[in-house]
């Protein structure tokens, strides 16, 4: 796999943690398992942007009142969600 920070050969998947500002920037939490691009050239450790949209859209659209300060990235997945998809993001899902 190509590392998009450096352009070398030699990146993989991992499970890295992450840190994100809830979308009402009460507070930050900790992400942890979540799934990585890691490089044994440069050492970056990133998430791709379609993850990146992931989180953020599931942040969106769940209580997040009920979240810990820590948690996995699939506890974060299941967490039951109070609308199907984020009518706001037009980019994602345009009318």
């Amino acid at each position: 796999m190509k590392c998009k920070w450096c352009d070398q050969e030699g990146a993989f998947e991992t499970l890295d943690k992450g840190y994100w500002e809830l979308p009402d920037g009460t507070r930050a939490v900790e992400i942890n398992e979540l799934p990585s691009i890691q490089c044994v050239y440069c050492g970056m450790c990133y998430q791709t942007d379609e993850l990146v949209g992931d989180v953020e859209e599931q942040l969106m659209l769940i209580d997040t009142s009920k979240l810990s300060a820590t948690f996995t990235y699939k506890e974060l997945m299941n967490q039951e969600r109070l609308l199907k998809k984020n009518y706001f993001d037009i980019d994602r899902y345009p009318l």
